[in-house]
């Protein structure tokens, strides 16, 4: 990690012991060199995270930002969906006895933040926090769909697609195709994309304002998979995941 963030980070975390500090108290509590404080200071308050409060030209101070806030709000608001989808996980994980998981972005890449295994002896196994391209595997997937156009333009204009498995959409023309699909009918399917011999379905779990906070899903082993299970799935999926977003106050 860069030396300067590290050194930015121990500035805020001065804040905890007074909600006001001025130049030289944060030399003092951080004991780093003035100029150092100086630039960083400058810095943290072009971003939001500090907000200067002169009362003269001999009293200047500095105070955390209400970017913080908003910064907090956001993991608070992550911790709260999983908190909440967590139930209808397990309850969804125990009628099917398949691997359910949930995944979030996070720049831009999928990062799994939530799962329940399958007790079944041939099975995916996926750790939380493990990550993955956007554009492989359903929930991945379902949330590069969720982007809004402009974002996503965005994210295909730096995108370079590295091939996971032998059935990994390689060219941006079919993954917008496949980006259409899923708009169109809601959820997002994978066939061995990112997990070898897996299929996968995962549809949006959204907040009040129609955001998609995170794609909820299953993956089943390919051995498993037939049209009528994955009608069944697919039910249960939509069911359970429209029933945590209502929770969180989507009425779309």
């Amino acid at each position: 990690m860069s030396q300067s963030l590290l050194k930015a980070v121990g500035l805020l975390d001065c804040f905890h012991s007074k909600s006001e500090l001025s130049l030289i108290e944060l030399v003092e509590m951080s004991q780093l060199p003035k100029t150092t404080v100086f630039r960083l200071v400058l810095s943290l308050e072009e971003a939001g995270l500090l907000v200067r409060v002169k009362r003269s030209s001999h009293d200047v101070k500095y105070r955390m930002g209400l970017k913080l806030l908003e910064l907090g709000n956001r993991v608070s608001e992550q911790l709260e969906y999983r908190k909440i989808a967590l139930p209808y996980m397990k309850r969804l994980n125990e009628k099917l006895n398949e691997l359910v998981h949930m995944v979030a972005i996070e720049g831009n890449e999928a990062v799994y933040v939530e799962k329940l295994d399958s007790s079944k002896p041939v099975r995916l196994v996926i750790k939380v926090g493990k990550r993955s391209p956007l554009y492989a595997g359903s929930g991945p997937k379902m949330l590069l769909a969720s982007m809004d156009d402009a974002v996503l333009n965005n994210y295909l204009e730096q995108l370079e697609i590295q091939a996971i498995t032998e059935n990994t959409i390689t060219s941006k023309e079919a993954l917008l195709e496949e980006i259409a699909k899923i708009r169109e009918r809601g959820y997002s399917v994978s066939k061995a994309e990112h997990f070898k011999d897996t299929v996968g379905f995962s549809f949006p779990i959204k907040n009040y304002n129609g955001t998609t906070l995170a794609a909820l899903g299953i993956s089943i082993p390919i051995t498993d998979y037939s049209k009528d299970k994955e009608e069944v799935i697919i039910e249960e999926i939509r069911k359970t995941a429209q029933h945590i977003s209502t929770l969180l106050g989507y009425s779309g």
